[in-house]
């Protein structure tokens, strides 16, 4: 992505501001009155999407989700969704989201013989909320533009608890009058959206080097986490006059949390994926001219810890890495994990 400069800021003028708490959803939402919100097309139902696609369902939108198992329809009904396995169900929605692993998926799903490029009418607008390269999201703007549609790259920070909890925070690049039609399914799925402006890449960038600095962050917390444990300091002490001075940051004290009470569990944001995310900011900066010597550590890190077994835990369990190399190691082995080589 060339050089240039960008005006990043919030939602306009009008849209909740981000400390404005919103009044728990219902559970209970009647079919009525979902259909209230209009249609949105889902496709993407991990953990991060079906809590997503849930909460649009709780609060007043028909959500038609792509399912790839049809064993899992009954249960995505009782969620209130509109299950279906037939891609073509979803293109008479006017916004379709994907929140998908990466750009292989998306791109099968716009770029396919019945891909979302083909099928969508023209002036529907493709919701991308996956972590991409901006290679992908460039390339994904360019194709609906020939096919007269929308295309709006709105990656998140946030985990599958917030997304439960409605409390991502949103990165919205991609024409004004896209995001404005957006903006509805961004005030329920997040606590504050940031517009970026009128390149899509711009998003994906953006999120790209959030990533980047979260897993440089958690590997810091592994190894400083280690030294306390091995010099007789307790972690949770030591981690509470971290948080409370310096290092107060929600990555400070959710992953923190995690390393210091060493709660490694199978799920979360796995290790792969960060890898995948870690590889595309490197690609970037190296684009770009730019040194990153500390992300290049982590990506090391996180190919061990997968070849250790690690690779279906939470980047969290950097800081198991960190500890067993220190000589500590946890208590307990996590639940799923192998000591043996295993790439997943």
């Amino acid at each position: 992505m060339p050089d240039q400069q960008h005006t990043i800021g919030s939602a306009p003028p009008g849209r909740q501001a981000a400390n404005e708490r919103r009044p728990a959803a219902s559970s209970d939402t009647a079919p009525a009155e979902r259909k209230q919100a209009g249609r949105v097309g889902f496709i993407g139902l991990g953990h991060m999407g079906i809590a997503m696609a849930t909460n649009l369902a709780r609060n007043g939108w028909q959500v038609i989700g792509l399912v790839r198992r049809p064993e899992l329809r009954e249960e995505l009904s009782r969620l209130g969704l509109e299950p279906s396995i037939d891609i073509s169900d979803l293109f008479d929605c006017p916004i379709v989201i994907t929140m998908l692993p990466d750009d292989r998926a998306v791109r099968d799903v716009v770029l396919g013989r019945n891909g979302l490029s083909r099928g969508l009418k023209r002036g529907a607008v493709h919701l991308s909320m996956s972590t991409i390269s901006t290679a992908a999201a460039t390339e994904m703007a360019a194709e609906h533009a020939r096919a007269g549609q929308g295309y709006v790259a709105a990656p998140v920070f946030g985990n599958p608890d917030a997304a439960k909890a409605r409390e991502l925070f949103v990165i919205a690049a991609g024409a004004a009058a896209d995001i404005e039609r957006c903006q509805p399914i961004f005030d329920v799925l997040g606590q504050r959206t940031f517009v970026v402006g009128p390149d899509s890449a711009t998003a994906n960038l953006i999120k790209l080097a959030g990533n980047a600095m979260t897993a440089t962050t958690v590997e810091m917390l592994g190894e400083t986490l280690a030294l306390a444990r091995k010099r007789g300091i307790d972690p949770e002490g030591f981690l509470d006059i971290m948080t409370a001075t310096m290092f107060g940051s929600r990555v400070h004290r959710i992953y923190g949390a995690k390393i210091a009470a060493q709660r490694y569990a199978p799920g979360g944001f796995v290790f792969p994926l960060a890898l995948k995310d870690v590889r595309l900011a490197l690609a970037e900066a190296e684009a770009a001219g730019v040194p990153m010597p500390s992300v290049g550590v982590v990506r090391d890190r996180l190919i061990a810890g997968m070849a250790r077994g690690y690779g279906t835990l939470d980047w969290s369990a950097l800081g198991l890495l960190a500890a067993e190399e220190a000589g500590l190691g946890p208590e307990t082995r996590p639940t799923g994990t192998s000591p043996s080589n295993q790439n997943t």
